[in-house]
């Protein structure tokens, strides 16, 4: 049933309004980063710091509050309503998780938000099941159940087969480990742009810390304005520790010709650009116009020279000389399992076919990236997966290639999002 927003009524605060609106549209089938992005400008910062809380929050922490909503209204949460079920998360993670927000206002503005979208019939149903919730505020879901895997997945609000396939690859301890984390907030972090700004005159305006993970990355808490402020001026980029490990491990030299076969939305090219000067040729290439558009918008922005932008796609023939870059970097797409604290939804997904789609794509694009290396040449394979068939699987059947390095980063050891960075040299001979 779709779902129409009257206007906005004076109960409803603007955040709880704007991540009701996210929240329907990430179900159908939205990118709830994206959808943020949009919405910011259009509230004040302490609205677009709630709205960014309960959005992030309701989705990490989903089958959780749907475990207990189904006890508390004796219903399934696939048999609610659509606008009902959404007003129902949303006070109820307030409830359970954000004591600074007083009990009733949880409970009046998700009754608020079921009237504003034309679903009066529904108010006094959401009202006595978050009543309810209060009244029984120790129930627990993880408390009746016995099986260990769905004990671990309602706990950490996972579905059970990616714990299962997590505690089959990485053992039980570390497979809960990783879910907790993944309901973490992640740091920000971020680069300074040389070509743009002076990294000592940046870090004046705010208490960094170095990353221990990669040199000239900075962890920052707090300054969210400055940090929007800096960016859209092109003197800093916001990018994950581990993405910015996977440019540095390309040491991509002055003069050198480099080939990014997946450089949408641009961190890792860009970064590329502003630390080997504008002398190397770098080509940008995407499958993708739309998301190839970013990167050129970001090439401007930090008045980059040497990237020039190319749509392909990198599964099918290159339209390049065999072995005619020094430098190829394959960052392909993937599940995405590593990065399930900023794009929460993605657990709710992906299926596991999806990951082995993913597999045969990638193994496809690494078999066109070997051909354009030069003798002596290097090349890098990296996903934000930690999924072993998108991986270590994947550069198994690698040839003509000598492997130099894996790394993984894992953000219940190292803070920053779980990627797979594998290095390799041509061969000469």
């Amino acid at each position: 049933m779709a779902i129409a927003l009257v206007k906005q009524s004076k109960e409803i605060s603007p955040a709880r309004l704007a991540a009701f609106k996210i929240l329907k549209q990430v179900e159908s089938g939205a990118f709830s980063s994206i959808l943020q992005a949009a919405e910011e400008p259009h509230l004040q910062p302490a609205d677009r710091a709630l709205c960014h809380e309960l959005v992030l929050g309701v989705l990490r922490w989903q089958l959780r509050l749907d475990k207990i909503l189904e006890h508390f209204s004796k219903r399934t949460v696939e048999n609610l309503d659509q606008g009902v079920r959404i007003a129902l998360r949303l006070g109820l993670y307030q409830l359970r998780y954000l004591s600074r927000i007083p009990a009733s206002a949880a409970v009046n503005e998700s009754v608020s938000l079921v009237r504003a979208a034309r679903l009066s019939s529904a108010t006094s149903f959401v009202n006595a099941v978050l009543r309810r919730a209060i009244r029984e505020a120790e129930y627990d879901p993880v408390a009746e159940v016995s099986d260990p895997l769905e004990r671990i997945a309602i706990q950490t609000s996972h579905p059970v087969w990616l714990i299962d396939r997590w505690v089959t690859a990485f053992g039980l301890d570390e497979a809960e480990s990783f879910a907790n984390a993944n309901n973490m907030m992640p740091p920000t972090a971020f680069r300074v742009v040389a070509n743009r700004a002076d990294e000592s005159e940046i870090l004046s305006k705010f208490n960094g810390v170095a990353s221990q993970i990669v040199d000239g990355a900075w962890r920052v808490a707090g300054a969210a304005s400055l940090l929007r402020e800096l960016s859209a001026a092109g003197e800093i980029y916001l990018q994950d520790e581990a993405s910015q490990l996977v440019a540095h491990e390309l040491d991509v030299r002055c003069g050198e010709r480099v080939l990014d076969l997946c450089a949408a939305p641009g961190g890792k090219t860009t970064l590329i650009a502003d630390r080997s000067g504008d002398a190397s040729f770098i080509v940008a290439a995407d499958v993708s116009a739309t998301r190839l558009a970013t990167v050129v918008n970001t090439m401007h922005l930090h008045e980059l020279e040497s990237i020039r932008p190319v749509i392909l796609d990198a599964v099918e023939p290159m339209p390049f000389a065999t072995a005619s870059f020094d430098k190829v970097l394959v960052d392909a797409p993937c599940s995405g399992t590593g990065t399930l604290r900023r794009n929460p939804e993605i657990r709710w997904r992906l299926t596991p076919v999806d990951i082995v789609k993913h597999a045969e794509q990638q193994k496809q694009i690494l078999t066109r990236a070997v051909e354009m290396v030069k003798p002596g040449g290097r090349l890098v394979y990296s996903t934000c997966s930690v999924e072993r068939e998108e991986n270590e699987e994947v550069i198994a059947g690698i040839s003509g290639l000598e492997l130099l390095k894996t790394t993984r980063t894992w953000p219940q050891h190292d803070g920053c999002d779980g990627f797979f960075i594998s290095t390799f040299q041509c061969r000469q001979d």
